[in-house]
């Protein structure tokens, strides 16, 4: 499978991975910056964590691994936690975007797991 197939599915999946792992990374600087309950250990390890999953799944779609299903699932769950941790933040402007750019990858990546399983 090349990375076009299912009219662009597959391409829309690496660029809402890497886009939420760019955001994750300016959350992170964003939340030690803040200092408080954004720079709590636990709150960065998740971002952390969900920046670099984003990576890889993008890297393991780009390169039609067979793998990458399992990654994608794995991806989505974490968005999906990084997605409410950052959701409680309320009207933190920073916070929401990176809670959106979450929903957007776990929503992408569930539609290439079960699309590709």
């Amino acid at each position: 499978m090349d990375l076009h197939h299912d009219n662009g599915t597959m391409a829309q999946g690496v660029s809402a991975a890497l886009e939420c792992h760019r955001i994750c990374e300016e959350t992170i600087n964003y939340c030690l910056q803040q200092g408080g309950r954004h720079a709590e250990a636990a709150h960065i390890r998740l971002l952390t964590d969900c920046a670099d999953i984003c990576r890889m799944a993008a890297d393991f779609m780009a390169r039609s691994s067979e793998f990458h299903p399992a990654i994608c699932t794995l991806c989505a769950d974490v968005c999906r936690q990084c997605a409410a941790a950052c959701e409680a933040f309320g009207d933190d402007v920073q916070m929401q975007r990176c809670a959106d750019a979450c929903r957007e990858c776990e929503r992408s990546c569930r539609q290439m797991a079960a699309a590709h399983a």
